[in-house]
């Protein structure tokens, strides 16, 4: 793969690393400094031109920090004379805004989906976006993957005859449905209302989990408000076992550990989307890799062969 460039970011390099060593290519490195009125500086210090270039960049904390790094990225590989640009973003964290919900209220995914563009993205390399109309704010072409495959694997361990997977809300039913085909289990959804961003309110749970071993799925898990509500009307319906998987642990506000001191949380799985400091990680958790998959993906589309059909094969 001599005409491929790999560089990363700031948000999570540990994963960068990882993509390139399962692609067989180095990784390049990045110059990221600060003028003294506190503006970013970027430079790919490879050689770009006419080469195909693979920017790792999840927008994880601090946002708006890595953000403009990447646009800086992008702006710098185009500069660069690169052949082709794709923006790898294991998580979009403006994914969230994806609507208008209140008056005079910005749509951020739309907003920063535009930034990228102009900033020199010819393509993006997403995972597991918080809702399926974000894939459409892009004007470049999207794959958009999901880690569906790599959880699946993971729970077939375990007896499944008993399992339900359980969807905190409705608006994420059609994923739990299509990750309890993979299981060849039942699936149910919570009935959800939201009043803030860290307030939820489950009134029930529509499907069969009373004596049941539930694996609750979600896209993403923040503050852990919804999962923790949907715990409580777990117990109150009877549910046998109880565990937690998502794509995308954020864990923030000390999330992992609310979660963790629930006695009633066998497991807590999620993938390696975003990085999670060693010293925030409990006996509970379980950290999958998704980068061979995103390392498949980056070889197909350098290769101009199809990305869809990495989901064909059971």
């Amino acid at each position: 793969m001599r005409d491929i460039a790999v560089f990363s970011g700031s948000a999570h390099p540990e994963l960068a690393a990882e993509v390139c060593a399962h692609l067989g290519v180095p990784l390049s490195p990045v110059r990221v400094s600060r003028f003294a009125n506190d503006c970013l500086e970027v430079q790919l210090q490879a050689n770009c031109r006419e080469r195909d270039v693979f920017l790792v960049q999840p927008l994880v904390t601090p946002v708006q920090e890595n953000l403009v790094e990447l646009l800086l990225m992008c702006d710098a590989a185009r500069g660069a004379s690169a052949s082709r640009v794709t923006v790898v973003m294991s998580h979009y964290a403006y994914a969230r805004s994806d609507k208008k919900d209140a008056p005079r209220i910005s749509i951020g995914g739309r907003l920063v989906a535009d930034l990228l563009v102009a900033s020199g993205a010819d393509r993006v390399l997403a995972l597991t976006l918080h809702s399926p109309q974000v894939h459409g704010f892009f004007s470049v072409p999207v794959d958009h993957l999901h880690a569906l495959r790599e959880l699946a694997e993971h729970f077939r361990g375990y007896d499944l005859s008993n399992t339900t997977v359980v969807s905190p809300d409705l608006g994420n039913a059609k994923e739990a449905a299509a990750f309890a085909r993979l299981l060849g289990a039942k699936v149910a959804a919570g009935a959800k209302q939201r009043f803030a961003d860290d307030r939820v309110s489950i009134s029930s749970v529509i499907g069969d989990v009373a004596d049941r071993d539930v694996i609750v799925l979600d896209d993403e898990i923040a503050k852990g408000s919804t999962v923790l509500e949907l715990l409580g009307r777990l117990r109150e319906l009877g549910a046998r076992s109880i565990r937690v998987a998502c794509t995308h642990g954020l864990f923030s506000a000390g999330a992992l550990k609310r979660l963790s001191d629930q006695p009633d949380v066998l497991e807590i799985v999620c993938t390696n989307t975003v990085p999670i400091p060693a010293e925030h990680r409990t006996d509970k958790l379980t950290v999958l890799s998704i980068a061979p998959a995103l390392a498949e993906a980056m070889r197909r589309i350098h290769n101009g062969e199809s990305v869809s059909a990495l989901f064909d094969a059971p």
